[in-house]
């Protein structure tokens, strides 16, 4: 992956206030919202101290293999996945590899210009990492996340979409069906567009199916944040239903941000770079330099942080993705790139 470069700093904890009267309205500026009654349900609940179905995973727990080197379709480096826990899938999401022409295309593309586009292919397998099928889209990002929202037989993807042309970053999210051997463009009129943060950039996306919410990374006024809102108010287009909005932390300086996921109050996100040689800064002797840490959305506030060596005898090791897997005990999923080009997922359970 490469450096997120809106998110190697360490960003100042606060709480964000969601609801208050013409002062806090003023106070919040760009980041107010309008309250709801869901929005305003959460914010009595979460005064209360009452949490959102879930629960939290502890991060010093061992982690275990669930699928190691298996390949997606195109051979480039993982960027995220998404379970569909309902009908046992996995979705992985990568930029396109160069060399391919798609219909429409009068030549071959490379992959730096795919890179540039937001140009990504994303791979369906079964949970033992067997390819069933594959789709690519067109200018939708560098794939940071992406959820999956089953919905009958069909798994609905959430990413990023709207590629910023000077960084490929979305500047926006999109939810639409997987469909085998399909080409999606942003620009699409058959495709529904979201900008629940207006004016922000580098949007994207993470779905907890156990609490119905989607979990927005974006940045905005030099800040990366969270916010946190109803999964059924972002498709029908009405951003009102807001629970939580915080700015990010947990990161520290100088760490690459490699991926992020959701489940009830927390988000979980993972830092790391790939191996270098003996004599680098992060040889494979040293099990790696990827840490996952856990935020409060309520409070804003890390709640722990951990240095994990899942993956340590992987040849080649960069931290990929995160992902919660609804099974029972639920896991929280770490995925990692390896030599060829392939995925390796582990996870920690709850």
């Amino acid at each position: 992956m490469q450096t997120d470069k809106y998110a190697t700093g360490r960003l100042t904890r606060r709480k964000f206030a969601l609801a208050g009267g013409a002062a806090a309205a003023g106070a919040l500026g760009a980041f107010a919202v309008r309250p709801t009654e869901a929005h305003a349900a959460n914010a009595a609940n979460a005064s209360a101290g009452v949490a959102a179905a879930g629960g939290r995973f502890d991060l010093s727990v061992p982690s275990t293999q669930l699928i190691r080197e298996k390949a997606p379709h195109n051979n480039t480096v993982l960027q995220s996945f998404a379970f569909d826990d309902a009908n046992g899938h996995l979705y992985t999401i990568q930029l396109m590899q160069g060399g391919i022409r798609l219909s429409g295309e009068s030549a071959p593309v490379s992959g730096a210009d795919r890179a540039a586009r937001g140009d990504m292919c994303i791979t369906k397998l079964s949970l033992t990492g067997s390819k069933l099928g594959h789709m690519y889209v067109r200018g939708f990002g560098h794939g940071v996340s992406i959820g999956c929202e089953p919905v009958g037989a069909t798994a609905q993807l959430w990413t990023e979409s709207d590629a910023n042309p000077d960084s490929g970053y979305g500047r926006a999210i999109s939810r639409f069906a997987f469909k085998d051997g399909a080409v999606l463009d942003s620009g699409s009129s058959a495709l529904a567009t979201h900008r629940p943060v207006a004016g922000s950039t580098s949007n994207q996306p993470a779905v907890d199916m156990l609490n119905k919410r989607l979990l927005l990374r974006y940045r905005q006024g030099g800040e990366v944040r969270y916010r946190l809102m109803s999964l059924a108010g972002v498709t029908a287009g009405d951003y009102t239903a807001v629970y939580d909005d915080i700015p990010q932390t947990g990161v520290e300086d100088g760490e690459v941000f490699q991926g992020f996921t959701v489940l009830g109050d927390y988000v979980y996100q993972l830092t790391g770079t790939a191996y270098s040689d003996e004599n680098g800064p992060n040889p494979p002797s040293g099990h790696g330099n990827a840490h996952v840490s856990c935020v409060d959305l309520r409070t804003g506030e890390l709640v722990q942080r951990a240095r994990t060596e899942a993956g340590y005898s992987l040849d080649y090791r960069e931290p990929e993705g995160m992902a919660v897997q609804l099974t029972s005990p639920r896991r929280l999923c770490m995925g990692f790139a390896s030599g060829a080009r392939e995925l390796s997922v582990y996870y920690k359970p709850q």
